[in-house]
């Protein structure tokens, strides 16, 4: 037996490198060895600049070396995997695509009847109201989906449910389920499962919450809180502010293509006998009764980043705008005084957000501190908001198991009878599975012109104080993405990078 060092050595130039998994074959005079991988499972070995040695044997004195690479998604590799555990499934609901759902839970909601007796195991021989008190509960209630028709698929029924799951942060800080109950109106019928029940009951509770949590994802998280919002964002500013105003100049290349992508999701996804209408549970025609159900519940609160949220990203953000605001505002009077400013926000909350209740959303602005907020929510909307909901999805959602686009059987009404011939009935059909991976896997693709968060190839700004403080924002990110996403990416499994700079687009494209 010879043994063979085979060096590989990844160049210094840009994209050079890969995270995907990298396999070595010896091909011999006798026959060709099997493939060996070269890097570990899950571990970035073979970035940019790296130089990598890896022992191989063989029998023959002559071989020939072929190298392949194979793309590995370490978030998809999980969900394969891990979908049925509990820690993954609560983990999602944290890091997944709908991270925007999961509240702390200060009371238990009168319409969910969970006792202290079915959740001590869970809960450590502890009880529901010590641990409210010490913040440990958390809940994701999907209310919203109560009431709105089921849809029908190549004349198969589909259903719909609308959950509420109570989560508990255990001593390992894990968020794993303890309870589900799977309709909103308690009874005999809409039993509340729990992980002490039968395997294939608790499992197939833990796939309708979410398969919930896709659609809600994608219909209001999703379309109506990014895209859909962001066009009245656009409209106002087309509308009202001329291309010379500074805070045109500011938000244009956020709102720049959002409305092509619209347009086309309109005719290929959401509209009649759109490839949405193919696969989801809930009724074609009943799309923009959901989305109109989410629109009147919209606040201003809900789209504001928390005012004690210190995520380094976000208050980079933050600090661009005001300084942008600041050097063409100098008192808060100049802001009152801006006619095209005040027509620009009235016709944005009044005309755009017309119907929605008492939302909070500003119909003027008298502080520069208040236009700074505003002009900071739709920047994040339009980019790191979106990023984080649409370049999760398919790592999420690719697996379908993990997160069913429809359910094909009713929830369970009784337990105990649940088999896994029922879970596999239940899931969508292989027409729906694979229209679920391929678009999940297209929405999730890279533009050719990425315009990252904090690129402005357009320059609009031509003053030095301006594009100084221009670069200093995008050297700023380039420090977030180079030191901070890095160096914390190499020590989670899985990663989490959605909101890594360098994977933030400037507006919503795709």
């Amino acid at each position: 037996m010879i043994t063979y060092n085979v060096t590989i050595e990844t160049g210094t130039g840009l994209c050079a490198g890969t995270e995907s998994n990298v396999f070595c074959t010896l091909i011999g005079e006798r026959e060709k060895r099997h493939k060996a991988s070269v890097n570990r499972w899950l571990h970035n070995e073979l970035k940019r600049g790296t130089l990598k040695e890896s022992m191989m044997m063989d029998l023959c004195s002559s071989v020939i070396v072929r190298m392949n690479c194979e793309r590995n998604n370490s978030s998809i590799v999980f969900a394969k995997h891990l979908w049925k555990k509990d820690w993954f499934f609560g983990n999602q609901f944290l890091n997944g695509f709908n991270p925007v759902l999961i509240e702390k839970c200060n009371k238990i909601p009168p319409n969910f009847h969970v006792t202290d007796d079915m959740v001590r195991t869970s809960l450590r021989n502890s009880t529901l109201k010590q641990e409210i008190e010490v913040r440990s509960m958390f809940y994701v209630n999907y209310e919203i989906l109560d009431g709105i028709p089921a849809n029908v698929i190549e004349g198969v029924q589909q259903y719909t449910a609308a959950p509420i799951c109570l989560l508990y942060r255990n001593e390992k800080n894990y968020m794993i389920p303890i309870a589900i109950q799977l309709k909103q109106t308690p009874g005999e019928d809409n039993p509340i499962f729990l992980p002490s029940d039968a395997e294939h009951d608790w499992m197939l509770a833990k796939m309708w919450v979410r398969s919930c949590d896709f659609q809600h994802f994608e219909m209001i998280s999703h379309l109506l809180k990014t895209h859909l919002i962001a066009e009245t964002f656009i409209m106002a500013t087309l509308r009202q502010l001329p291309s010379v105003h500074s805070i045109y100049k500011l938000l244009a290349p956020h709102v720049k293509y959002t409305m092509h992508i619209n347009t086309v999701a309109r005719i290929k996804l959401i509209g009649n006998n759109g490839y949405i209408s193919q696969m989801f549970g809930v009724k074609e025609d009943d799309f923009h009764l959901l989305c109109s159900k989410a629109f009147q519940r919209l606040t201003y609160r809900s789209l504001c980043l928390p005012e004690n949220l210190k995520d380094r990203g976000v208050t980079e953000l933050k600090g661009f705008v005001t300084g942008i605001v600041m050097y063409y505002y100098k008192e808060d009077s100049e802001i009152q005084d801006d006619s095209e400013l005040q027509a620009w926000i009235k016709d944005l909350t009044e005309v755009g957000l017309e119907g929605i209740g008492d939302s909070e959303f500003p119909t003027s602005f008298h502080t520069r501190d208040d236009l700074c907020k505003f002009l900071t929510m739709i920047i994040f909307t339009c980019s790191a908001q979106h990023a984080a909901l649409n370049n999760a999805q398919y790592d999420w959602g690719a697996w379908v198991p993990n997160s069913p686009c429809s359910m094909r059987k009713p929830p369970p009404t009784t337990k105990g009878i649940v088999t896994m011939e029922d879970i596999m009935e239940s899931l969508p059909s292989l027409h729906q599975s694979c229209l679920q991976m391929a678009i999940l896997w297209i929405l999730n693709q890279k533009q050719w012109e990425l315009r990252k968060l904090g690129n402005y190839n357009e320059k609009h700004f031509t003053e030095e104080k301006v594009k100084t403080i221009i670069g200093r924002f995008q050297d700023k990110l380039k420090e977030i993405a180079d030191l901070v996403c890095d160096e914390r990416d190499a020590k989670l499994l899985p990663r989490y990078d959605y909101l890594c700079p360098k994977n933030i687009e400037n507006s919503i494209t795709i």
